[in-house]
């Protein structure tokens, strides 16, 4: 019996497994829909797509650095079991070099991309069958540079940074970089200096510090050039706690900023940076155990 591209796509649809699965079943069972499905079943592929549902929020940040080309990618698991996985972390770190050898516009396309004889997607599908995990890729940064490009893992995966430097590339800047890239690691600033924050945030930042003013009983009589003042001097502050170069140096003893640090080692302009962390921003899932034990015995 034939089948048709149409064929693939509707088996695909059906199982949630990759498209040359699909198109190797319907080869095996001479066209036949239902004995596909149950090909596929046998093999453990179609288990993919039940686990679609299920919300992946651990996992890993990898690096990868080849060159002038650096990249970071954030796959999930549902637990942090599997994220230790050998197999699981050989995966990711395809998907690292993959990013960096053909530098795809976004998730979706990297899936579509080639990696050895099958595709990203295709070796995502075959892992959550093999593995017994819903997993996804998340995102990932690529950053081509003529200058220099430094990666640092914390935390065995945990969060991951890329800095990137108009600089030599030499074990001086090197050793500058990773100090930079553990700071962005360890205080999570949002902007690489005030120059790049958006009018709009320091607006509504300010809108904020003036209703905290308003309601302070101690401040709220207070002429408004003082009050004007004192939102400047507030929002100064703040933005110094969330631009890099504007920080507090870490490992500094004199209470230096991340500019001064990185002026003092000198011939290094910062000009990007790039933090994952594991997880961030997915609502993890919080299973009640006494609630599940209790329904299991009804």
């Amino acid at each position: 019996m034939a089948f048709t591209a149409k064929d693939v796509k509707e088996l695909r649809e059906m199982t949630g497994c990759g498209m040359m699965d699909c198109k190797k079943a319907l080869v095996e069972t001479d066209g036949d829909m239902e004995k596909a499905v149950e090909f596929l079943r046998e093999k453990g592929l179609a288990t993919a797509a039940k686990k679609a549902g299920r919300i992946a929020a651990e996992g890993i940040v990898k690096a990868y650095v080849n060159g002038n080309v650096g990249v970071l990618v954030e796959v999930n698991s549902e637990t942090d079991f599997v994220a230790k996985n050998d197999e699981f972390q050989q995966f990711v770190s395809d998907v690292a070099k993959t990013v960096a050898d053909t530098n795809p516009a976004d998730v979706e396309a990297l899936k579509a991309t080639k990696c050895g004889d099958t595709t990203i997607g295709d070796m995502l599908t075959e892992k959550i069958a093999k593995i017994g995990e819903n997993m996804n890729i998340r995102r990932f940064a690529r950053i081509e540079t003529t200058g220099a490009l430094v990666e640092y893992i914390h935390a065995a995966g945990k969060i991951g940074v890329l800095v990137e430097a108009d600089a030599e590339n030499n074990d001086k800047t090197k050793e500058c970089l990773k100090n930079v890239a553990m700071q962005v690691a360890a205080l999570n600033p949002k902007y690489l200096s005030s120059d790049d924050v958006p009018e709009d945030y320091k607006e509504h930042e300010k809108n904020i510090l003036i209703e905290q003013l308003k309601n302070d009983p101690k401040n709220a009589s207070k002429p408004e050039n003082i009050i004007e003042k004192m939102i400047t001097g507030r929002l100064a502050k703040e933005l110094k706690e969330v631009c890099l170069m504007e920080q507090e140096y870490v490992k500094a003893e004199n209470k230096e900023s991340v500019a001064k640090y990185v002026q003092s080692v000198g011939g290094i302009t910062i000009k990007q940076f790039v933090r994952f962390e594991t997880g961030e921003g997915i609502e993890k899932r919080e299973d009640d155990f006494a609630a599940e034990v209790a329904s299991m015995i009804k």
